[in-house]
């Protein structure tokens, strides 16, 4: 096992070069590090729900049982295809978390680069890396824009004949606004979301955290990047949590689910699956309501699916969901319960497999 040869040498440590007049900006270090980590854990969180979604409809829970014969879904259909457009140090990274905290298989993920033979570490774990980003778009299920701002005009000219309907864009590229990502892709799928910081929240946390990887398996940090609860002194706006899940509701509808069942699927994994829920004497269930206005509830039968929805539209105005995730505290505890749930990670292989047999885990 390689050690680090600088421990202890301090003379060698980032903040030993650093002037007494520079040292008073070292919170920006331990805030980019916060940023970093929330941005990856939001994006496995993301994975992690909507594989779980086409797994339910694959293997044919509960009452999916009888639209899953319809489907005739092969397993390579049933399963998530994400695509990584940009091999450099974000894409690397978030290739690495995904492939440590969801249980995507390294085939089904994909990253295309300007510089594929740097990326050898990637394709030692089985990930195809390759420069064609048409045909990574082409692809994916889910596609994630890691390019450079300078880049990304020629990027979504290049991909946007590319992307299906049900393709799901989701951006870290940063300083681009999600409305100029619409036009430039002519796309309405995208998630992108929107960081700031508040003040009064444990922001030290991040200032200890050096590897990703390791620190994303800390109960602690993942506190941190709760979206819900904010206690890192990072937040994110409530909508990018609103469009995660009417991205479930858009892949329900994309699997032919009614509405009835698109509601039941993303109640069990969101709110039966809460810890909070067994801790709580009230119900809380998502309701059509929840999603669409009185008016179009009205009209909507069972059997019918959900509209589409333009998860631009869902971060860019008020909704029914953006209303209670920002009025109802109760809702919001079940749902971030069930969020650090999902970061958990098992601690022997029988909890592991336990884990994954059970309907109940998002990684399931």
């Amino acid at each position: 096992m390689m050690s680090d040869i600088t421990v202890g040498l301090d003379s060698l440590s980032f903040e030993s070069g650093l002037s007494e007049c520079e040292k008073p900006f070292l919170f920006l270090k331990a805030r980019y590090t916060g940023l970093v980590l929330c941005s990856c854990a939001h994006a496995a969180f993301f994975v992690k729900l909507i594989h779980a979604v086409r797994l339910r409809v694959l293997k044919g829970h509960g009452s999916l049982r009888s639209k899953v014969s319809c489907l005739h879904l092969s397993a390579d259909e049933g399963i998530l295809k994400v695509g990584v457009l940009g091999g450099g140090h974000t894409g690397k990274q978030l290739t690495m978390v995904l492939l440590q905290f969801t249980n995507l298989r390294p085939g089904n993920l994909k990253v295309s680069s300007r510089r594929p033979e740097t990326l050898d570490d990637l394709k030692i774990l089985g990930v195809e890396c390759f420069y064609d980003n048409r045909r990574l778009a082409a692809w994916a299920d889910v596609l994630f824009l890691c390019c450079l701002p300078s880049h990304l005009s020629r990027v979504c000219a290049e991909i946007q004949s590319e992307l299906s309907q049900s393709c799901i864009v989701y951006s870290f590229v940063s300083a681009v606004p999600v409305l100029r990502l619409k036009q430039l892709l002519a796309h309405s799928s995208i998630l992108r979301p929107e960081y700031t910081f508040i003040e009064g929240g444990s922001g030290n946390v991040w200032e200890q955290v050096s590897d990703v990887i390791a620190s994303l398996k800390d109960p602690l940090v993942v506190e941190a990047t709760c979206p819900l609860r904010q206690s890192g002194g990072i937040s994110v706006d409530r909508k990018w949590f609103a469009a995660v899940l009417y991205s479930v509701l858009n892949v329900c509808s994309h699997m032919n689910m009614d509405s009835q069942q698109s509601l039941n699927t993303i109640n069990e994994l969101l709110i039966k699956q809460s810890p909070a829920q067994n801790k709580s004497e009230g119900t809380f269930l998502f309701t059509i309501q929840n999603f669409v206005n009185a008016t179009f509830a009205s009209t909507l039968s069972e059997d019918d699916p959900f509209p589409w929805f333009s998860l631009t539209d869902v971060l860019l105005k008020d909704t029914p969901l953006s209303k209670i995730l920002s009025e109802d505290h109760s809702f919001r505890e079940h749902l971030a319960a069930t969020y650090c749930a999902a970061h958990r990670v098992p601690s022997t292989e029988s909890e592991e497999t336990k884990e994954q047999e059970t309907s109940l885990q998002l990684t399931s």
